[in-house]
């Protein structure tokens, strides 16, 4: 059984930290993360100066990093998530604040408050983030001592409305964050589609298998641009500034739907193009029509920020479905061969309804086979 070599190990590592530190890469985490580092820096400030100046608390902490914990940097800021995260917190602040009421302050106290905060965290939510926010936020209580009882416990209430309020108030700007997310899905795709175009040119078997592996992995952007759209709405139902949007991202998320079962059928697609490769002939017929097909799809990615590319997308997806009869453009081949171009036909239609067709129309754009 053959080892990997070390040597290529620690140059993979190094380039991936090299990649991970580029000053480009850094600007593009900033620019992704812009909108939440206002959300927070308002949070933050506003919660603090609350508690201070109007509550008179003179180091309400607590206001501060519950409001940055609760936010986060993280894509998913649906208000549910925001809320949850809170009660995490609150819950922690209160135990500790039992425990220093009953028992003190020390080190023996500070071991009892984490056991307790965790083991009553796990027992409320499946989510491992809400133990730990509670943990976190009990063990600041069991260390900054306070003059008052549960005064610590009113600035984490108070932290947390602010952390809501800003959620609905001062939004990240998620309609930007969703179109990104889809642009980066259509991109991955076209890149997956385009090494099986090149590998049926060349009858390629090691391209046709890259092929296949970027197909697969298009699940994870998929589920990210899913988890955009769900934040998006979630924000959208609160949020009077991202209201009138709530169309947009019910439209954004059946594009996603149907490029998810593109996404399912390209699969399909490049482990038959793998199999057909193995014997080293090109097929240039089959990837004419599908580099088509990828050029159609490609047009998605303007269908994302403007409805009205739906009809041209609509219309470049179908001048090649109509064509994709098995029969005819693989006269004369074998079965396998057909059954790729066959491959092709719900590939078309799911790319048609992703672009606004109604399904019963994308299917009868079809040749009868």
């Amino acid at each position: 059984m053959s080892g990997s070599d070390p040597h290529t190990t620690t140059v993979a590592v190094r380039t991936g930290w090299r990649a991970r530190l580029s000053p480009r890469r850094g600007l593009e985490r900033v620019r992704d993360s812009a909108g939440a580092i206002t959300q927070i820096v308002i949070a933050a400030t506003a919660a603090f100066a609350f508690a201070h100046y109007a509550l008179g608390h003179a180091t309400p902490l607590l206001a501060a990093t519950v409001t940055v914990s609760s936010l986060g940097l993280v894509r998913d800021a649906r208000p549910r998530r925001v809320l949850e995260t809170v009660i995490g917190m609150i819950i922690g602040i209160l135990i500790a604040e039992l425990i220093v009421l009953v028992a003190g302050i020390g080190w023996w106290q500070l071991g009892i408050t984490l056991a307790v905060s965790l083991v009553v965290a796990r027992f409320l939510a499946d989510q491992p983030a809400f133990a730990i926010a509670a943990a976190i936020q009990a063990a600041i209580v069991m260390v900054i001592p306070a003059s008052v009882p549960f005064l610590r416990l009113v600035d984490g209430i108070v932290g947390g409305v602010a952390a809501l309020l800003v959620t609905a108030l001062v939004p990240r700007s998620p309609l930007r964050q969703v179109a990104h997310e889809g642009a980066a899905v259509i991109a991955a795709f076209d890149d997956a589609v385009l090494t099986l175009v090149q590998a049926l040119r060349r009858g390629d078997p090691r391209r046709a298998a890259r092929g296949l592996e970027k197909a697969r992995a298009l699940q994870a952007p998929l589920d990210a641009w899913r988890q955009s759209i769900e934040s998006a709405a979630a924000i959208a139902r609160i949020s009077p500034f991202v209201r009138r949007q709530r169309s947009e991202f019910e439209r954004q998320e059946r594009v996603r739907t149907h490029l998810d079962l593109a996404t399912r059928n390209l699969r399909v697609i490049a482990r038959r193009v793998v199999y057909l490769c193995d014997d080293g002939s090109p097929r240039p017929v089959a990837a004419d029509l599908l580099a088509e097909l990828a050029t159609a799809g490609r047009l998605l990615a303007d269908v994302l920020t403007d409805i009205s590319y739906e009809p041209v997308a609509r219309e470049a997806v179908r001048s090649v479905a109509t064509r994709l009869d098995p029969v005819v453009i693989a006269a004369g081949r074998s079965s396998v061969d057909q059954n790729l171009i066959g491959a092709f036909r719900p590939l078309a239609v799911d790319l048609m309804t992703a672009a606004g067709m109604p399904a019963d129309d994308a299917r009868a754009a079809l040749p009868r086979v």
